[in-house]
């Protein structure tokens, strides 16, 4: 668990890991993608490109990421690109977040990061050098030692 201590993970760091990131959730979006683009298609003959199916598509789509994302913040703070990459979510205080937080977070990041990603840019201009969606959600990303 981080200390409250813990110094604010440096943004290079953290983009670094968004790369990587990127990469995992890419699988998963195809995995997750097949598995529910497949029976769609099978049960009904829609393929999600119109409609009900695409409005329901992208809400497994938010729901996958969501899990992905909630399961890992709320159990030891870190994605494997953030073990990779010695980083840890955290609140304010250092603690390690619940489901209620990192719904906040998860939710926050989504504009932060589909706005051209101003609020990643966000970080150029805090004084502690968070993104936005951290900012609002009241989280940290911290560097943890080995």
């Amino acid at each position: 668990m981080a200390q409250s201590s813990a110094p604010t993970a440096t943004l290079m760091r953290r983009l670094g890991s968004l790369v990587y990131e990127t990469l995992i959730v890419v699988a998963l979006l195809l995995l997750s993608g097949l598995a529910f683009l497949l029976p769609l298609h099978a049960l009904t003959g829609h393929d999600a490109s119109a409609g009900w199916a695409q409005w329901l598509f992208r809400g497994w789509i938010l729901l996958v990421l969501g899990a992905y994302f909630g399961w890992f913040w709320t159990r030891g703070g870190q994605t494997l690109p953030m073990r990779t990459w010695r980083l840890q979510v955290v609140d304010c205080t250092g603690a390690p977040i619940g489901p209620r937080r990192a719904l906040c977070r998860y939710l926050l990041a989504w504009p932060s990061v589909l706005a051209a990603g101003a609020g990643l840019a966000w970080a150029l201009v805090d004084r502690d050098r968070q993104f936005l969606h951290d900012r609002l959600a009241g989280t940290r990303v911290v560097r943890v030692e080995a």
